[in-house]
């Protein structure tokens, strides 16, 4: 099997890691099947699409939407190497799946619009698919309504004009959509468990996504909160339908 390639930028190397194996395990691939590209690092090795099966694209402490000169060097020279590499990913159709800050590279990439509008406390939300979700075949086998964790300073407010609405959400009504056949981005985090959720907030309990005499309380609501049980599926579909 030819591996699919993880897009990350976290430079917390602890968190990368959780993610990069939280991956590797919802999308039932080993070591050997999912390689990771860190684009925070600055050192990246070409990519030629032939060689893999298709691209994941993790969350980011990054905001798609910032002005460029908000944005760290780090970020505008990663931001251009995707959009780079989305040229010949759209192209191509090439099989994608960009999850929460993937949402924001593809959805710009392709002319939606992305900003502050849109965005959800961390924890859990409620999930619907639309009626074109109900009949894509990465959803074939997800219930309508599901759980799912979110946490995001930015949203999609207004779809890419090429793209097919798949789920919605109450608050980011643009949880998920395809591009072409291939080519898909959610606003909630497939990835996500418990443990790398809480994981998550508490190292970035500073970077602005609630205030920080509001750790516990979010701690709290996503403990307790409802069972994230099928959003993971999405990844496994993803690995299933495209690994070759």
């Amino acid at each position: 099997m030819k591996p699919f390639v993880l897009l990350a930028t976290r430079d917390d190397d602890v968190l990368a890691d959780e993610e990069y194996e939280a991956v590797a395990r919802f999308g039932g691939l080993n070591e050997s099947e999912l390689h990771r590209i860190r684009l925070e690092s600055g050192d990246w090795p070409a990519l030629e699409l032939d060689d893999y099966s298709g691209i994941i694209v993790g969350g980011s402490p990054f905001n798609s939407s910032d002005p460029p000169e908000e944005k760290s060097r780090a970020q505008r020279r990663a931001e251009t190497w995707i959009s780079s590499l989305l040229d010949e990913v759209v192209a191509r159709d090439f099989p994608f799946l960009g999850a929460c800050y993937g949402v924001g590279t593809l959805g710009i990439h392709q002319g939606a619009v992305v900003d502050r509008t849109r965005h959800e406390e961390v924890g859990p939300i409620t999930v619907t698919l639309t009626e074109e979700g109900e009949r894509d075949p990465l959803l074939a086998d997800m219930p309508r309504e599901f759980s799912a964790y979110v946490g995001h300073k930015e949203g999609t407010r207004v779809l890419p004009p090429n793209a097919v609405l798949l789920a919605e959400g109450s608050v980011c009504q643009v949880q998920m959509y395809r591009i072409k056949n291939n080519l898909y981005a959610t606003q909630f985090h497939p990835e996500l468990d418990v443990d790398g959720l809480v994981n998550r907030i508490r190292v970035y309990k500073d970077l602005g996504y609630f205030r920080p005499d509001e750790l516990e309380t979010v701690v709290d609501r996503v403990t307790n909160g409802p069972a994230v049980d099928q959003a993971p599926r999405v990844l496994s579909a993803f690995v299933e339908r495209y690994r070759r």
